[in-house]
């Protein structure tokens, strides 16, 4: 039964019925060993009464027609269940429902991009069929479609109330091909290992910046960010001339409300969301972001405040929290000049976020393409981070990670983490390192380090600096190594 969930909070006076908050529906995944809270509105001062999992609770809604209810938290269960409702001779009932792991994946184009369009698609559609996999993956606004003024009817929708909608689906070959590939390979990972029910809601937005993702509010509170929120976005030369110009084509130089102004999608999908918990965040995002240099040097604190932020309002300090590094990218038809630094800016995090992860896929980028079709690997690096970190599983989450790089008797010693079996991805001569960051360098793999010989120690070594790379160094799990810089010491 598809119920009355499309809710939107409008005034009480158009209360008339009983409503849940827009993510509850059938087929949907609680998050296990956490209390179920369970919301919505009703005409005011009416009683609501609630069953789920043998427990049955009243209250009331208030003035403003708004109820919530809370039920004891349950371990993860792949038998289905329902909710029940009861209000003024309503009755509404939520069915086939599982508790398990919620995932929120966020983003922009390369985690919105849909199964249906992956490499592995014809492969993996007929095995879509996933019973333990559950994908809320709502409509927006201006969904794919870019350059082009919006319709007044979707100015209209421009909302936080009505710019998401949709709802909970089983996930099979039918609704898998349009979920982010990203989302569904990693949690057919997680499902796969642990054998427990899996919800991805996925709130991907192409070509956003990460700002839309962040609290207006939180942005504006914070001296180094706000100035993002002070002005029109539209004209903010704080925020990206690419976004804004992607703005001023869909809802021209007046315009307010749009999916990439800063704190809208965060209003419009996160925040109604808050009150359910969840597992934890997977984020590929940041195209937007690198083709301007003040965004570039900013964009690793702006990651950790909105980590810190999402930790605080989930109540969930140590929430994991897991990121892809961007791929590679030529220059000659794409911007990507900065993208050695804003790949390094994403690995020099892993220092700072506690819970965290990233993932690597320079390895998969398309020369002349910021979408890369092969979804499926990045995905299960992903699940690595998870695997290991969330689940406690004994699986090396990365490919080599530095930890110093030290001038020894005429040679520069680089050394990892994740560094077990050290070769090339190809059995080729080893590619990728640089003195400069504009030059290649001969290295050499010696067990578990890097030897590259030099008269006089550089200030610095790089890998894998350029836009689109080659470099080739991976480890005994066949990982990739990360872009980056490090001083010689």
């Amino acid at each position: 039964m598809k119920c009355l969930l499309i809710i939107l909070f409008f005034p009480v006076s158009l209360f008339a019925q009983l409503r849940l908050a827009k993510i509850f529906s059938d087929n949907m995944i609680l998050q296990r060993n956490e209390p179920v809270h369970i919301w919505g509105t009703a005409p005011p001062g009416k009683e609501i009464l609630v069953s789920f999992a043998k427990e049955k609770k009243a209250t009331h809604a208030d003035k403003n027609g708004k109820w919530d209810i809370f039920f004891k938290k349950q371990p993860a269960t792949r038998q289905p269940q329902t909710i029940s409702l009861v209000c003024n001779r309503q009755n509404v009932q939520l069915k086939n429902i599982l508790i398990g792991d919620v995932w929120l994946c966020i983003g922009q184009s390369n985690m919105e991009f849909p199964l249906q369009q992956e490499m592995h698609c014809k492969e993996e559609l007929p095995q879509a069929d996933q019973p333990l996999v559950r994908l809320y993956n709502p409509v927006f606004i201006g969904k794919n479609l870019f350059g082009k003024p919006y319709s007044d009817s979707m100015i209209q929708r421009l909302n936080a109330n009505d710019f998401y909608t949709g709802q909970w689906q089983y996930c099979d070959s039918n609704s898998a091909k349009t979920m982010s590939a990203i989302g569904y390979y990693f949690g057919k990972r997680i499902v796969a290992s642990e054998n427990i029910p899996v919800g991805l809601v996925h709130l991907a937005i192409g070509g956003c910046p990460l700002e839309t993702f962040i609290d207006s509010k939180t942005l504006a509170a914070d001296k180094r960010f706000a100035k993002k929120v002070n002005s029109n976005w539209l004209n903010n030369e704080a925020i990206a001339e690419w976004v804004r110009q992607r703005g001023r084509d869909n809802i021209g130089a007046q315009g307010q409300n749009h999916a990439f102004k800063p704190g809208f999608a965060y209003a419009a999908g996160v925040e109604p969301i808050i009150p359910a918990p969840i597992k934890g965040v997977l984020l590929y995002q940041g195209e937007s972001n690198a083709q301007e240099p003040e965004r570039v040097a900013e964009y690793a604190a702006m990651m950790k405040l909105m980590i810190k932020d999402y930790r605080a309002k989930w109540k969930q300090p140590h929430m994991p929290f897991y990121w892809i590094q961007l791929s590679s990218i030529d220059t000659t038809g794409y911007k990507s000049q900065l993208w050695p630094q804003f790949r390094d800016e994403q690995r020099k995090l892993l220092q700072d976020v506690s819970d965290g992860g990233m993932a690597v896929c320079s390895d998969f980028g398309f020369r002349n393409n910021v979408h890369p079709t092969n979804k499926k690997e990045p995905a299960e690096r992903l699940a690595r981070w998870a695997l290991n970190q969330t689940y406690h599983r004994n699986i090396i989450p990365s490919g080599p990670l530095p930890l110093t790089a030290n001038y020894e008797h005429g040679n520069i010693v680089v050394r990892f983490k994740y560094s077990k079996g050290l070769q090339t991805s190809d059995g080729k001569v080893l590619r990728g390192f640089s003195t400069d960051g504009v030059n290649d360098t001969g290295a050499t793999i010696q067990a578990d380090k890097i030897i590259i010989t030099a008269a006089e120690r550089p200030a610095f070594i790089y890998y894998a600096w350029k836009p689109f790379t080659e470099a080739n160094l991976v480890n005994a799990e066949n990982l990739p190594a990360s872009t980056f810089k490090i001083k010689i010491q």
